[in-house]
């Protein structure tokens, strides 16, 4: 145990201490008593009632300030913030101003819904500050007025003095001022897998310390594993290194994905083609009347507002936002659970994941993997903290006898031991070190029950862990004689190494000489350099029960028995090993990202198949933002990094045009995950405030499921793609037969409300249908796309224009040859015929943009069912508007011939036999490569 030091035990002066808790001192740097002192605080009493008063006013609570949201009603005003949008209502405020209010309504709630839309969906926008704040609803036990009292911990103010035990959550950062074989769990702050020592003693160096360094520290939040001890609170809220995430996480803004900015792009190019075309038909109106009346004006208008309806696709967002809900749909159903929508498209083309190592690469369970004793090197396979899995020796399973010579060494493992392993739902979980608890597991798989050890043989004195000492020792009776004794110890290596004379073999007891010494040493760096965490345990017996050995043990600690070393790790996950391989052959790079050490980071992304050089965080402080870019596509993994760090790879990736994936399950990876374009958080080990800051949630936390969910994202993205060249068919095909209509001296041919039908009725279910077609086989072959480049390439906007011209050259025609003569009925039937072609031309182009480059009469077309029902619903939809009293009357139609009904839907085929021309012609010229 430690206790308070006199603050003239360190070098470090007081005069530096600075006491407001908002400022930036190093609580790490000064000694319990010097804490004590800047803080004015007893240990031994604790604060006063005053004081606490009088530094809640100061300080506030101890809890983090939520971010302000802007009000729910700008937020919906935001929806409507869009250049097409804007067209829409003018046109609709023109059409109303003439009287004709049936297009104004029909815009209007269109525009509502797309809004209602965007409007539920920011609603679902992440709530990391809430959930950093829903982390504190806890009670803590401090030291006030001289008495022990528990308090809710969003109550604590600097200098209080709490009381921790084991397997309590440090409720505010802190100076620890007493350790007892204190440990603690910093993985979710720091990313370490191992806990980490503490000791109230201990003062920081100059110079720049990590915090998994900082010894005499605690961090709210983090977890005490092992030992008791108590605290003076330095930071509490917003000040502590929690609160210093929360900072980053606002301090990160909302990023469009590349599918929005596209989308965005399409729309003001759209709106310019509307601009420039409403001005190009009003001005052609006026200039072919024979006098400018105000019934030409107003002619000259509607259609105007007719053409900018025809340019703009209202439609498209919900299309999109519909297609993007139904990949959330398939992503569920395999364990990767999608926040935002968008996130779903910027799946399919992110080419780079920077992964957490702990909890995500890796089980973020320390298991033994190598076992030394009796002079052989033992195998254990089986991950985690379940124990199953098999002793291995030259590759065969030990039984019955090999196991027997192991017993005593196993037992040790499990006495001088305070974890203890506990079923929960289904599953087994650790109470206590990690370290500790691989060690518990080890022996279970060899078939030994530890509860049954401890109780056959109980603990009778004990040398507590201290990170000074590096070992732990505990007495009990001797296994194989009750009237003798037995000292187990348990600690580094070459700690125990240098008390150890003796070495079990299967020969027995061995003398250490020169030559064992070295090989014993040869053995212990060999594992080490695997990457693994090497304790050894040896014993020494005693003569005499264990009543005779009640005093001051460390006397004993000379003279031992070394039974075993014993290689620890976390382990790879098996799936991300070939999820990392599948990632590379999808052009996909990967990354590691951690708080452990540089040697663990190294050894496990060589396991993983990570290739590149690994770099610590120091290495990262001596790299300037604007030249790491250069540097970063040859690290391959960072270790021993700060939250700070992680956002800086994430954003020097940025800055190379990647689109970033990050993966992570700790609080230390909150602000990162937000600053990438997908934030990838772990459902079962992930934190609440990672989930929240997180745009997807890996339900069964595997790596793997990401690809899967790449897969998802780039198989929605390519459907996208096929609705966005299916709706700008529609578009382009409209502007061009009114526009030509016009020109030409034909009038209007399309009104507003029959092009809002085209592009919500007639477009909007083959649309969604298009949505969601399966992924294509060759999806994962190909490198990752070029978020940079447009969504429509010069051969997808080929297709669309010469689809577009036939369709408006065959809607033209078959206006011209039906109008008859220059009565209203006559036009007024011409357009109609006109009308429904148009619509049934667009069943015809879905068909078309779905096969691609394949033909339509083959298997593949009539293997969306969805599309299939939504081609027949349409159909039966445009007869329903040309056919029905009421309908006709609201869309300016006339009832048809039977005649007339079997041109209008064979007219159409024209665009089948000329895309399968040219479909043809193209693999034609690709078989000829």
């Amino acid at each position: 145990m430690t206790t308070n030091e006199s603050a003239g035990t360190s070098g470090a002066q007081t005069s530096g201490v600075r006491t407001q808790s908002g400022e930036s001192t190093e609580w790490f740097r000064f000694t319990p008593s010097q804490v004590a002192e800047a803080l004015d605080v007893n240990p031994q009493s604790g604060l006063e009632h005053a004081t606490i008063v009088a530094r809640t006013a100061e300080y506030g609570p101890n809890k983090l300030v939520a971010a302000q949201r802007r009000p729910g009603w700008k937020r919906f005003l935001d929806q409507f913030k869009d250049a097409l949008i804007y067209i829409l209502l003018a046109a609709a405020v023109i059409s109303a101003l003439f009287g004709d209010f049936k297009d104004p309504i029909v815009i209007c709630v269109v525009l509502l819904i797309n809004a209602i839309m965007g409007f539920v969906q920011e609603n679902r926008a992440d709530n990391a500050l809430a959930a950093l704040g829903r982390m504190l609803e806890a009670t803590a036990r401090v030291r006030r007025d001289g008495q022990v009292r528990e308090v809710p911990a969003e109550e604590l103010v600097p200098g209080d003095v709490v009381l921790l035990e084991a397997g309590e959550k440090i409720p505010a950062d802190g100076r620890f001022t007493i350790t007892a074989s204190t440990s603690v769990d910093e993985s979710m702050l720091t990313g370490e897998s191992v806990p980490v020592d503490k000791q109230a003693d201990s003062v920081a160096p100059e110079g720049n310390v990590p915090l998994a360094e900082r010894e005499g520290m605690g961090f709210m939040n983090s977890t005490l594993v092992r030992g008791r001890a108590e605290m003076i609170v330095t930071q509490t809220g917003m000040d502590t290194e929690i609160g210093r995430l929360a900072g980053l996480l606002s301090a990160v803004e909302d990023k469009p994905t590349p599918l929005q900015l596209q989308l965005d792009d399409l729309g003001k190019r759209l709106a310019m083609v509307a601009g420039v075309a409403v001005v190009i038909v009003f001005a052609v109106a006026m200039i072919q009347a024979d006098s400018i009346t105000q019934k030409v004006v107003n002619e000259a208008l509607l259609t105007s507002v007719a053409l900018a309806v025809a340019a703009i696709p209202e439609g498209l967002p919900a299309v999109v936002s519909v297609t993007l809900a139904i990949g959330v749909s398939r992503l569920a159903k395999r364990n990767a659970i999608v926040k935002k929508l968008a996130s779903v498209e910027t799946l399919g083309s992110t080419s780079v994941i920077c992964s957490d190592k702990t909890g995500t690469l890796t089980l973020n369970q320390m298991t033994v993997t190598r076992l030394y004793a009796l002079g052989d090197t033992y195998d254990i396979d089986g991950l985690g903290y379940e124990p199953e899995g098999r002793l291995l020796l030259g590759g065969q399973e030990l039984t019955g006898g090999g196991i027997d010579e192991l017993r005593n060494i196993l037992n040790a493992c499990v006495l001088c031991n305070d974890a203890h392993l506990v079923p929960q739902d289904g599953r087994t979980s650790l109470v206590g070190d990690p370290t500790e608890g691989a060690l518990v597991v080890l022996a279970a798989k060899a078939g030994i029950a530890p509860e049954d050890v401890r109780a056959r043989l109980p603990r009778s004195n004990e040398v507590p862990f201290d990170s000074a000492t590096k070992i732990m020792a505990t007495l009990h009776e001797h296994p194989d004689d009750p009237g003798r004794s037995v000292l187990i110890v348990k600690g580094a290596p070459d700690v125990v190494l240098e008390h150890s004379s003796r070495v079990l073999t299967r020969e027995g007891l061995r003398e250490i000489d020169y030559g064992r010494a070295l090989h014993l040493q040869d053995t212990n760096e060999s594992l080490g350099g695997e990457g693994l965490r090497v304790l050894a345990v040896a014993w020494k017996e005693l003569p005499g029960g264990v009543d005779e050995h009640q005093g001051d043990l460390s006397r004993e600690l000379t003279g031992l028995d070394l039974l075993a070393l014993v290689g620890i790790l976390d382990p790879a996950r098996p799936e991300a090993i070939a999820a990392i391989a599948e990632c590379k052959s999808a052009g996909i790079r990967v990354k590691m990202i951690t708080g452990d050490h540089a040697s663990t980071a190294g050894s496990i992304a060589r396991k993983l198949g990570i290739e590149g050089k690994v770099v610590t965080g120091a290495d990262l402080d001596l790299i300037s933002d604007e030249d790491l870019p250069a540097e970063i596509d040859q690290i391959g993994a960072c270790a021993r990094v700060s939250p700070e760090h992680k956002v800086r790879v994430v954003k020097a990736l940025q800055s190379k045009g990647h689109i970033v994936a990050m993966t992570g399950d700790g609080v230390n990876d909150a602000a990162s995950l937000k600053q990438a374009e997908i934030g990838v958080a772990m459902g079962i080990t992930g934190t609440e405030v990672t989930k929240e800051a997180g745009d997807m949630i890996l339900a069964d936390d595997n790596f793997a499921t990401i690809v899967n969910a790449v897969e998802g994202g780039r198989a929605t993205y390519d459907n996208v793609v096929t609705f966005v060249r299916f709706q700008l068919t529609t578009n382009v095909s409209a502007i061009a037969t009114i526009l030509i209509g016009q020109l030409a001296g034909l009038g209007t041919i399309l009104n507003a409300i029959q092009i809002l039908f085209v592009n919500i009725i007639a477009d909007g279910p083959p649309a969604i249908a298009l949505g969601v077609d399966p992924p294509k086989s060759d999806v994962m072959d190909r490198d990752p796309r070029d978020p940079t480049k447009s969504i429509l390439s010069w051969e997808r906007l080929s297709h669309i224009f010469v689809s577009a011209a036939v369709i408006t050259v065959g809607t033209l025609v078959l206006f011209m040859a039906n109008r008859g003569g220059e009565s209203n009925s006559s036009r007024s039937t011409a357009a109609t015929m006109a009308f429904a072609a148009f619509v049934f031309f667009q069943l015809v182009n879905s068909l078309c943009v779905r096969s691609g480059n394949g033909s339509v009469f083959s298997r593949y077309t009539f293997s969306n069912r969805a599309l299939l029902w939504a081609l027949g619903s349409v159909f039966v939809a445009q007869i329903a508007v040309i056919e029905i009293g009421f309908l006709r009357k609201l869309f300016g139609t006339e009832s048809l011939t039977l005649s007339q009904w079997a041109l209008v839907t064979v007219t159409p085929l024209a665009l089948l036999v000329f895309d399968e021309l040219r479909k043809l012609t193209i693999r034609l010229r690709a078989s000829t490569h």
